[in-house]
């Protein structure tokens, strides 16, 4: 057999292997010359013949190089408009020859694609779309635009007009949709509207070809769509807002809850929330019981920030989140609740240059809920506290609270100021009587009447107990010996007022006070103190009663 008859089995056998395949199927040779080809391949060969698929070539030499299957996607121009379609090369089917594969286009086309196929029916869905369709020349401009118009306008209002005249924003150079050569999918941009409202909308096009002369195909236009997504996008927006929210008041939270003492809550609730919001500044306020607002914690700028507690007691009940303006200051203020009822605020201040962001309203707005309940906490942790540290009866510290809080931390004090002070032990004579004979009203009469009086005979820096019954101490701060004695010799006068209360004239109710001045240059423990007060105090009861005695030291001369 010759070379030559060779050679046509041989084209023969390719012809047949490219028949069975189901697409378009094209053997070339190293030069780009078509040796065998399917009949599916009648309208690419034409299109690669005249030279409209410049991708081919390039990816015929990349398989080449590689010597490797290689696939890539190319634009076939088509009378209503181009698809994109994915070939596939193998190389040396038989050496120098490529084997060029496409399956069938009418699978490779996308939605946005194949209503180009054909006008009439192009014009037939956007018809019944509440989608943006258009149609451009090679300018960019509009010559039809689907019958219920966009972005606002009619569809003869948008006719001659430049697409790229409502786009907002820069246009980069061969990026705009409406003078584009490829086709475009799911492009995300931003339109002014006909009222100036920024519209975000979703952009697909293809470009469209027409036949020149009967003959080759030019490009002639674009024809897009534009689905609005604003609704989509600000609903997004909202909810990353949200979410990032969230996540501030989380950490804000969390730090909070690691604190044990309610106190310390909020100092680190001020901290945080200053932080988080940028702010300059920030205070708590707690409001108990319809009382007056106090500050429970601030931090930050301080400064020309003093107008700011008689604004807050002007906030009303049903106030939620407002803004003040200071001299210096522009305040975010949220009212905190717990049952309905405003117990506190929470304030952040910042330059009066800047102002809150509708993310920062609604933010310390979710925070104050939280602080709405750790004010409360605050509120009952005091409670808690000052019903163990003090009398139910009387109001006043408690014998533990007295002995094992007040006392040590006074004394401390003194050993650093070197102060001297007087401890009182005061106990009622005869008070047993007026229970047996008057009952127990008229003895709680008689013992509120005592812590009255006793209060009279202190200052504000001075402290009263109730060590139990009817047994009563006094401390007072920064009082001489001298002036000790004076007091309880006023104090016993004062008691003669008691009597009323007496159970029997002949056992009238009246006191006996015992005295120890405390000296920190004596270096006298507090047990030692103790001692002597109490020792003093039964003292003046072997008197006779209603009197006092003043202990001395026992370093001192007897």
């Amino acid at each position: 057999m010759t070379g030559k008859s060779r050679s046509k089995d041989d084209n023969r056998a390719a012809l047949r292997l490219l028949e069975g395949f189901p697409g378009v199927a094209i053997l070339i040779d190293s030069n780009g010359k078509i040796e065998a080809r399917n009949s599916q391949s009648e309208r690419f060969v034409s299109l690669y013949c005249n030279g409209d698929l410049c991708e081919v070539e390039a990816l015929v030499e990349q398989a080449r190089l590689n010597s490797s299957i290689t696939t890539g996607d190319i634009l076939v121009p088509l009378e209503t408009g181009t698809v994109t379609l994915q070939l596939l090369i193998v190389p040396d089917v038989k050496k120098g020859f490529f084997l060029l594969l496409i399956t069938d286009e009418e699978n490779n086309c996308t939605d946005t694609q194949t209503f180009s196929s054909s006008y009439e029916r192009y014009k037939d869905l956007v018809g019944i779309s509440k989608d943006f369709y258009w149609e451009t020349d090679t300018n960019g401009r509009f010559i039809y635009v689907s019958p219920q118009g966009g972005i606002g306008y009619r569809s003869d209002e948008l006719k001659n007009i430049n697409g790229d005249d409502f786009v907002v924003g820069e246009i980069f150079p061969n990026s705009s949709p409406f003078t584009s050569q490829r086709p475009l999918v799911d492009i995300d941009m931003r339109f002014y509207s006909k009222h100036g409202d920024i519209i975000c909308m979703i952009v697909s096009c293809v470009p469209v070809f027409d036949k020149k002369d009967g003959k080759s195909l030019h490009w002639s236009g674009v024809r897009g769509v534009c689905r609005d997504v604003t609704g989509e996008r600000k609903s997004e927006l909202a909810l990353a807002s949200l979410r990032h929210r969230e996540k501030l008041l989380n950490e804000i939270i969390a730090s909070v809850r690691h604190e044990v003492e309610p106190q310390s809550m909020l100092e680190v609730a001020v901290s945080n929330t200053m932080m988080t919001f940028n702010a300059a500044g920030c205070r708590i306020y707690r409001r108990i019981e319809r009382e007056n607002f106090q500050v429970a914690a601030d931090c930050g700028d301080l400064k020309k920030i003093d107008d700011l507690d008689g604004a807050i007691a002007n906030i009303k009940d049903t106030s939620d989140v407002s803004t003040l303006k200071l001299k210096k200051w522009h305040v975010l203020v949220a009212t905190t609740h717990y049952r309905q009822a405003v117990n506190g605020a929470v304030c952040i201040w910042k330059s009066h240059e800047k102002d809150w962001s509708e993310d920062e309203f609604c933010l310390i707005s979710d925070l104050a809920s939280q602080l709405g309940i750790t004010n409360e906490q605050a509120t009952n942790h005091e409670r808690m506290l000052a019903l163990s540290r003090t009398d139910p009866m009387t109001g006043l510290l408690n014998r533990r609270s007295f002995l094992e809080e007040e006392l040590p931390r006074r004394v401390t004090r003194l050993q650093h100021n070197r102060h001297t002070a007087a401890l009182f032990y005061v106990d009622m004579d005869n008070f047993k009587l007026v229970n047996d004979i008057h009952g127990h009203q008229v003895g709680d009469d008689a013992i509120i009447y005592l812590r009255d009086m006793l209060m009279d005979f202190t200052r504000p820096a001075d402290v009263i107990a109730r060590l139990g019954g009817d047994e009563f101490a006094m401390w007072l701060d920064d009082i001489s010996p001298e002036v000790s004695q004076a007091r309880a010799n006023d104090l016993i006068v004062a008691s003669k007022s008691m009597e009323q209360f007496s159970g029997k004239p002949e056992s009238p109710l009246g006191i006996s006070v015992g005295v120890a001045v405390y000296e920190p240059d004596k270096k006298e423990s507090l047990n030692n103190l103790l001692s002597r007060a109490d020792k003093a105090m039964y003292k003046a009861k072997r008197k006779g009663k209603g009197a006092f005695h003043i202990a001395r030291h026992s370093s001192m001369k007897k």
